[in-house]
């Protein structure tokens, strides 16, 4: 399970069965994310798109990701 939360809603998602972890994130822009995934026999770089994620949740995606200046990785 993947979660993203900012200004109060945490959103969920599922990942590949493969994917171990995120190790790094390498850029973001506008609600696409680059990042590092660990997926057990390899590490390589990978892409979220937040827009049509929060879309298909009936969240307005550009206005919700304009206020976001950059992502963190945080194991709770």
């Amino acid at each position: 399970m993947i979660s993203f939360s900012f200004g109060g809603r945490e959103i969920r998602f599922l990942g590949p069965k493969c994917l171990r972890r995120f190790t790094d994130v390498r850029k973001w822009h506008a609600g696409y994310i680059v990042v590092m995934a660990d997926y057990g026999s390899r590490v390589e770089e990978d892409y979220i798109d937040l827009v049509p994620i929060l879309e298909n949740l009936y969240i307005k995606a550009a206005d919700y990701v304009r206020p976001i200046k950059n992502v963190e990785l945080d194991y709770a």
